[in-house]
């Protein structure tokens, strides 16, 4: 039975162990971050080339536009992945198995996320990314680099959770510029905490938790989520404020 560890929005599984486990060898541990990384830019590089057909062709968008169906169909199989592959362990460490329900949760996430984009302009659009990009790389080089074990946190980063949660469904009720940028920012901080979190978590090494070497796709996973995420709420701020 796994320690407890990660119980934020993107995990649902007990998949936090002592920070010992597996990672005696600094082999194994490279080869693992190496096998997540891999996966994780795959999956962006899809997600990329599916938000700047949205962005940059009309006809996708009045395509998607007059066959709504497109989106819950996408929305339901990533529902059904998500929860497949938090939930079931064994699952997400059957190879291919693994891989086929992350390809289609990537492709559903990436359609959505396309969508999404598209109600921006493409200026808009391209500024989120390249802001994603920089705060992402400069969040996962300190957190390779920092003293200081943010895999601790798990709990605090719950309670975050839900309280940008109930700040959420506030500002779906009271409607104001001042709140949804408020919820933006917010959201924005708490997947950047989530980032480090998740980014120690695979590290292993002297971190009072780690991720099983055999959890690559959920490491995948769960750092995909977080990038997702970040670019969200840095595209809602930029959208309200220009």
């Amino acid at each position: 039975m796994a320690q407890p560890g990660y119980m934020g929005p993107d995990s649902f599984g007990e998949d936090a162990y002592p920070g010992t486990f597996d990672f005696t060898e600094q082999s194994i541990r490279r080869g693992f971050i190496r096998k997540v990384y891999s996966i994780l830019m795959c999956q962006l590089l899809v997600t990329m080339g599916v938000i700047a057909l949205f962005v940059f062709h009309e006809p996708t968008k009045v395509f998607v536009r007059n066959n709504s169906y497109l989106f819950w169909i996408a929305f339901v199989a990533l529902f059904v992945c998500l929860i497949a592959m938090a939930c079931c362990t064994e699952l997400r460490r059957q190879t291919p198995v693994n891989f086929i329900f992350l390809a289609i949760f990537t492709c559903a996430q990436s359609f959505l996320l396309g969508v999404t984009a598209g109600v921006y302009d493409a200026s808009e659009v391209m500024i989120a990314v390249g802001i994603t990009a920089a705060v992402c790389l400069g969040l996962t080089l300190f957190a390779f680099q920092t003293k200081f074990d943010f895999t601790v946190m798990g709990g605090a980063l719950v309670a975050a959770s839900m309280i940008l949660l109930v700040f959420g469904i506030l500002a779906i009720i009271f409607r104001s510029n001042v709140i949804n940028l408020l919820y933006a920012a917010a959201g924005a901080l708490i997947f950047s905490l989530y980032l480090v979190y998740d980014t120690q978590l695979m590290m292993g090494g002297k971190h009072q938790y780690s991720i099983s070497p055999e959890e690559y796709i959920f490491a995948a996973l769960n750092l995909y989520l977080d990038i997702v995420n970040i670019f969200l709420f840095i595209l809602t701020i930029i959208g309200m404020t220009k």
